[in-house]
């Protein structure tokens, strides 16, 4: 008992010194701290924490700050001057908490600075979490060091957190992953600064080796074709000899999309229940690849039974299963059954509805039954009311006025909602060719409580204005080149307004252009332009003129280089003259895009001492005055890379027919015959663009010209004829203003012309006649041309499109010398043939830039050798 008396009296003096100990020991730590630390006490007061007290916050201090501000410290914890706060207690913890969850402290500490009576004086000591400093890469290609800055965007001066860190981390990984490297490994080290609080990111790489899928393969496959299904997985393609465009790496992103695209396909074939029920990755040992093998079970296909209509009541189901197209026995298409319903403008059952004003229309696709391998389908119809357009909202057009665009538009105040005007709408918007075709939003704005809607559209304006620049020193000639400069957004009202020069007027949608080209004095041309495209402002009547003068000479090179200072001694000169002036107009019938022009033309021919293509008179002027009337269809959806649409237009041009009008058909000279040009020409060109996969585009066109007579006892007109060959470009020795220039790739500039009877004589000894050939470049009165392109986008930014293309295309040029049988020799199958590839650049500044290599596979006329490979270059224009 004794003993027992003596341990509980050691038990007690035991406790007493703990509770002494602790109570002393509360000054020396504070009152709460995030981590533990060691302080310096205070000595004024101990603090109990086995009693709590209540004291009244004196003052309050923040120490350990460097970049932060002391004030927002003390306002983000929650403490203020004046408070009563228990101590120990739920104010200080708090405090702790709201500082550290704001994630820019590494450490708080609150410390009691000094205690006297009822007040405390309170310390927040922090310390701050590192600064980034800057961001080092190790292990990696300045290239992708360039690539990873853009990509992860860690600002100088950021707070480096664990979740900046980790997340850092990651983004470094897959940008390597989906590079198609599988095994890359990211470490990050952070070397602090004590001296000026940041840090600097040190991100170690270790890529590893390329992983490429050796082989990809189908565990159930059986109904669709193993072809099939790779040509889906469009970015998981396993290797192969000669793949170059689309490497065999893996990309995990890309493999999950393809994954989706196989169910898809089996959709579309009707397998409604295929899944991929398991896939995995296989390694290879000792290979840097793996195999991909994935388990499908296809399920059975499925087939529509019947269709049945519900909720139809403005239009009959005869009317809607014709439009819907499906029946009985057709394949099960998730996609197709979507598509006849709403995806196909004009063409779709929504159309029968949204066309009429019934935007609130919708249909649901339901299966009512599904039995075996057939599927009954409900189609649920809420027709709801229709509704007008209330106003129009355009947004986005800073440098084009408001009336341009409003004046475009087929969806009007007013009139009822249409789904397709609507897109009619999109589609002439992008051909005025001011705006960016891929950006043009419409967002219409229903309003069910009466019954209209606002339509709201959205364009980002696009630099529409070109010039053409280029130049040199021709040695003998002189200067040789060409500027042109087109104005395609000009304003002439506003020319006296000084203040819309911002270089020229511009936003009322017409058209200015100059233009001048040269090859010193021995060839220049002088061109000037304008058109109005809405003459008075409140119909499309487009108005033109253009002014054009061109001058050549010939050059006597046998005095080239004994010439005097006096210069070049010219031989003979040709002039050419003109002024234009036409009218078209938008037609309603057959419907709104055709359009019909009209334009008078009066061109003046000079020769002096110059036989022009040969036509029997060196000295003189011809005179060509002409009616032209053009009928013209456009549906083209974007002007710099169409998918869909098509374009024709049938022209005729008519001179006077002068012999019959004064009855003369003998004429002395040439001179006499051709003052007064007599003819009548014929073009017909036609263009249509499809879609055939993704972004691939099929382009076919047909070109036919004809030149003609009213006058069977006089030869046809030796000016206006056509020419072949190269790239169709007209400038220094082509004669543009004389001659139809059409380019035939894979064939050089003009080589394309017919061959011409020029001289019989007769052998007295073999009583034989022998006539001989030759190449004019008179040009021919008939021709034809077939072109077949396939194009692909590879950049459609408005600043620069791009695309590449191959292609295949035959034309030739006929002609005869005898006035009896103008057309002898025209043979629609007799062409020369050509294929090649070619690049295409649009850039607002210049225009079309095109370069092609082309191999034409017949011979020139006259010659037995094909033509071979040529390269063709083209700007502001396309090959027609």
């Amino acid at each position: 008992m004794k003993k027992f008396n003596q341990l509980i009296r050691l038990v007690s003096f035991f406790g007493v010194f703990v509770m002494t100990t602790v109570c002393l020991h509360a000054q020396q730590l504070g009152l709460g701290r995030n981590t533990p630390a060691t302080t310096s006490a205070p000595k004024d007061e101990a603090i109990n924490y086995a009693e709590p007290k209540d004291y009244v916050v004196a003052e309050i201090i923040v120490t350990g700050n460097q970049f932060l501000d002391p004030n927002s410290m003390i306002s983000m914890s929650g403490l203020r001057v004046g408070d009563k706060i228990k101590v120990p207690g739920d104010a200080i913890n708090g405090a702790i908490k709201k500082l550290m969850d704001q994630k820019i402290l590494e450490d708080v500490e609150i410390l009691a600075r000094k205690i006297e009576g009822e007040q405390i004086w309170l310390e927040i000591r922090i310390k701050e979490q590192s600064r980034l400093f800057k961001v080092e890469f190790d292990g990696i290609r300045k290239g992708e060091k360039e690539s990873l800055n853009d990509k992860i965007k860690l600002p100088k001066g950021r707070i480096i957190s664990n979740t900046m860190i980790k997340n850092t981390q990651l983004a470094v990984k897959r940008y390597f992953i989906d590079k198609g490297f599988m095994n890359v490994k990211v470490r990050i080290n952070q070397i602090s600064d004590s001296t000026r609080g940041n840090a600097t990111l040190k991100i170690l790489v270790t890529k590893g080796a390329k992983v490429k899928i050796r082989q990809i393969v189908f565990n159930g496959r059986q109904e669709i074709l193993e072809g099939k299904l790779r040509n889906k997985l469009k970015g998981t393609k396993q290797m192969r000899f000669g793949r170059l465009f689309t490497p065999s790496k893996f990309i995990p992103k890309k493999y999950e999309e393809d994954k989706e695209k196989i169910i898809e396909l089996y959709n579309k074939n009707g397998f409604r229940d295929a899944t991929i029920i398991s896939d995995s990755i296989i390694h290879n040992p000792g290979e840097k690849t793996i195999d991909v093998v994935l388990n499908i079970e296809e399920g059975p296909r499925y087939y529509i039974r019947d269709i049945t209509w519900q909720g139809n009541y403005l239009r009959t189901t005869e009317q809607l299963s014709k439009v819907f197209g499906l029946k009985k026995g057709d394949i099960y298409n998730p996609e197709e059954i979507q598509k006849r319903l709403e995806a196909n403008p004009g063409q779709d059952v929504s159309s029968l509805y949204m066309d009429d004003g019934y935007l609130y229309y919708n249909c649901r696709a339901i299966e009512k039954a599904v039995e075996g391998d057939s599927i009954d389908l409900e189609m649920r119809i809420f027709e709801g009311k229709q509704a007008t357009i209330n106003k129009i909202i355009l947004n986005g057009n800073t440098k084009t006025s408001d009336h341009v665009v409003l004046r475009e538009l087929f969806t009007l105040p007013g009139q009822k909602f249409s789904k397709t005007e609507i897109i009619n709408t999109q589609r002439q918007l992008s051909q005025l060719g001011y705006f960016d075709a891929e950006k043009i939003g419409i967002n219409p704005i229903p309003h069910p409580e009466d019954g209209t809607v606002d339509i709201e559209y959205t364009v980002e304006e696009k630099p529409s204005d070109q010039i053409e620049l280029s130049g040199g020193w021709g040695g003998y000639i002189g200067f040789v080149g060409t500027l042109g400069l087109v104005f395609n957004n000009f304003s002439t009202k506003n020319i006296t307004n000084l203040k819309a020069w911002k270089p020229l007027p511009s936003g009322d949608g017409q058209k200015l252009s100059v233009r001048f080209q040269a090859s010193g004095r021995q060839f220049q041309t002088y061109t000037l332009s304008f058109s109005e495209p809405w003459l008075g402002g409140k119909k499309p009547v487009n108005f033109g003129i253009n002014l054009s003068h061109t001058v050549y000479r010939t050059v006597d090179y046998s005095n080239l280089y004994t010439r005097s200072t006096s210069g070049l001694k010219f031989l003979g000169s040709y002039k050419n003259t003109g002024v234009t002036v036409s009218l078209g107009k938008r037609l309603k019938i057959p419907d709104r895009y055709f359009v019909l022009s009209t334009a008078l033309s009066y061109q003046r021919y000079r020769m002096d001492s110059l036989d022009l293509f040969g036509i029997g008179y060196p000295n003189g002027v011809s005179n060509n005055v002409t009616l032209n009337l053009t009928l013209s269809r456009n549906t083209i959806d974007n002007p710099q890379f169409p998918r869909g649409g098509s374009s024709f237009s049938l022209s005729g041009t008519f001179t006077p027919p002068y012999s019959a009008i004064t009855g003369n058909t003998s004429f002395s000279t040439k001179e006499a015959q051709y003052k007064w040009v007599e003819y009548h020409k014929w073009m017909f060109d036609a263009t249509w663009y499809q879609t055939v996969a993704g972004k691939l585009v099929l382009s076919t066109r047909a070109h036919l010209g004809f030149l003609g007579r009213y006058n069977q006892n006089l030869s046809i007109s030796p000016f206006e004829r056509f020419v072949l060959g190269g790239s169709g470009l007209a400038g220094y020795g082509m004669f543009a203003l004389a001659q139809d220039i059409i380019g035939l790739r894979g064939y050089t500039d003009r080589s394309l012309v017919p061959i011409y009877n020029r001289l019989s004589t007769v052998d007295a000894s073999q009583s034989t006649s022998t006539t001989t050939s030759s190449v004019s470049s008179l040009g021919g009165v008939a021709y034809s041309k077939y072109v077949m392109e396939l194009r692909y986008p590879l950049s459609l930014n408005p600043s620069a499109t791009i695309f590449g293309l191959v292609f295949a295309e035959a034309g030739n040029n006929w002609g005869t010398d005898q006035p009896q049988k103008k057309y002898k020799d025209y043979n629609p199958f007799d062409l020369k043939r050509s294929a090649g590839v070619g690049a295409r650049i649009f850039m607002p500044a210049f225009g079309l830039i095109g370069i092609d290599w082309a191999y034409g596979f017949d011979p020139l006329p006259g010659q037995t050798k094909r033509s071979g490979p040529q390269f063709h270059f083209t700007i502001g224009q396309q090959i027609r």
